[in-house]
């Protein structure tokens, strides 16, 4: 009888041991639209300069 409860708790505990949950998260790309205009588009260009002539190696 012992015997018989150990057998069946070891093989309840291989059975949850086995049922692992699986947890699938997927995420969906954003788009970000933006309008510019020609002082922000001028502004950004120089700081890129600017970075590039810092670090030339960087592309």
């Amino acid at each position: 009888m012992r015997a018989q409860l150990i057998a069946l708790a070891g093989l309840t505990l291989v059975g949850l041991a086995a049922c692992t949950p699986t947890i699938r998260v997927e995420v969906a790309p954003i788009t970000i639209y933006a309008k510019l205009d020609a002082n922000v588009r001028l502004q950004l260009d120089e700081d890129v300069k600017a970075l590039i002539s810092k670090n030339p190696n960087l592309f």
